[in-house]
């Protein structure tokens, strides 16, 4: 089966007595929907909803959980967890020696589940499995990085900022990585509201072409004004953040929308229950 050595991942490890009530009260996902053997997204909001760190999360046995997130914050984010942490007994360190791997494909959830093996839920029917352990060969890179922007899965650094996005801006409310009916946690007021009255506007799309596409950064405009922002790419294919009423207008009216001098098609990816609205420009987020 394909597969990949993710050298930009690391691990957290967060256990002890009070793990899981420490955990429930600051990060996004509902932890009491978490099962063993799967890996679920999650963030750690700012008190006004925006995104400070992004990761998958599970179970590696009673009162203890794995955070996977990006090499580059992880130091940042134990820093952060550190502070929220006060006298709760729980245990926070970076797994040094653990690295981050994927496989996937018709035989990628055949073997069963285990503390090294988990199912990643951001994909359909356990095509993904996310494993943790020693090194084992780089892997298709590449193939990888295409099944990600395919299935319309966004990660910060490479499709949005830390920092510049609300849970929904990513689809984290699609995808399981916002528990709506658990206890506070923070910047939980901000993402209810959104939640319920249905004012979320920026979304995460799909964005294909007919030939490459520019770089990520690159706005995407309609007559010279941006509706949103490139994230990463491979080949025809990428993930943008936009404005989806700003979309559906240009839609309607036939209007092109450029990714730098490229003409894309935007789309909703399939896994996902949001729809462009009805009326577009009703709203402003």
């Amino acid at each position: 089966m394909p597969s990949a050595l993710l050298k930009d991942r690391t691990v957290i490890l967060v256990s002890g007595p009070d793990a899981e009530h420490f955990l429930q009260n600051i990060l996004t996902t509902d932890l009491d929907r978490l099962t063993p053997g799967e890996a679920r997204p999650g963030a750690l909001l700012t008190p006004q909803g925006k995104i400070l760190f992004d990761f998958l999360i599970s179970r590696t046995g009673d009162n203890a959980f794995r955070l996977d997130c990006r090499a580059a914050v992880a130091d940042d984010f134990i820093r952060r967890l550190m502070l929220y942490r006060l006298r709760a007994k729980a245990d926070i360190s970076k797994q040094e020696q653990v690295f981050v791997s994927v496989d996937w494909g018709d035989d990628s959830g055949a073997s069963q589940p285990d503390s090294t093996s988990v199912t990643d839920s951001r994909f359909a029917d356990g095509a993904v499995r996310r494993r943790y352990g020693e090194q084992a060969g780089d892997g298709d890179g590449a193939a990888w990085h295409a099944l990600r922007i395919a299935a319309g899965v966004a990660e910060s650094g490479s499709d949005y900022q830390l920092g510049d996005a609300f849970p929904h801006d990513v689809l984290l409310d699609q995808a399981g990585g916002v528990g709506f009916q658990k206890g506070c946690y923070v910047g939980q007021e901000v993402v209810s509201r959104m939640q319920h009255r249905g004012t979320a506007r920026r979304r995460v799309l799909l964005v294909s072409a007919d030939g490459p596409l520019p770089s990520s950064g690159t706005d995407l405009t309609v007559d010279g004004r941006s509706v949103g922002t490139l994230g990463s790419s491979s080949g025809h294919n990428g993930l943008a953040v936009a404005r989806i009423d700003r979309v559906k207008a240009a839609m309607d009216e036939g209007k092109p929308i450029l990714a730098g001098d490229a003409a894309v098609t935007l789309a909703i990816p399939d896994w996902a229950s949001f729809r462009f609205p009805e009326q577009a420009g009703a709203e402003e987020a």
